[in-house]
């Protein structure tokens, strides 16, 4: 009986903590998964790209920032309020945390920028290298 008992609080405990694990993953999706409807709408993700040229629009007085993500197959819009980070410019890589609202925009709780001219997140890379597409000169993993 005693066995029985420690085998089924063993059981009780893994199931707990693979539950809690499983809750706390943060998945990737590119724009174009996210265009194709893979991405969940209920819970956080990250999702990478290159920041489309021309796309980003500050509001005045605020830091809340829309701009438009690329794996140069398809775009997603992202919304942040926030200071974003000092290397974060239009036709570099990042990758940005938060959830899709309305299954329209994304709205994010943190962005990561690159940190140097020679590096672009392995996520972003693969995404661009999916959808076929040429990273852009001296990016590379």
């Amino acid at each position: 009986m005693m066995v029985v008992m420690v085998m089924f609080g063993v059981a009780v405990a893994t199931v707990l903590a693979l539950t809690a694990f499983d809750e706390n993953l943060m998945y990737f999706y590119s724009p174009t998964q996210i265009k194709a409807g893979e991405a969940p709408e209920s819970r956080a993700f990250r999702v990478g790209g290159l920041v489309v040229d021309g796309s980003v629009n500050r509001e005045e007085g605020s830091l809340a920032v829309q701009f438009t993500l690329t794996d140069n197959a398809e775009t997603v819009d992202v919304s942040y309020s926030g200071i974003l980070p000092d290397l974060f410019r239009e036709g570099q890589g990042i990758v940005a945390l938060g959830s899709m609202k309305n299954g329209k925009v994304f709205v994010a709780d943190e962005v990561l920028a690159k940190h140097d001219e020679n590096y672009m997140p392995p996520e972003v890379a693969a995404s661009l290298k999916a959808s076929g597409q040429k990273m852009p000169e001296g990016m590379g993993m």
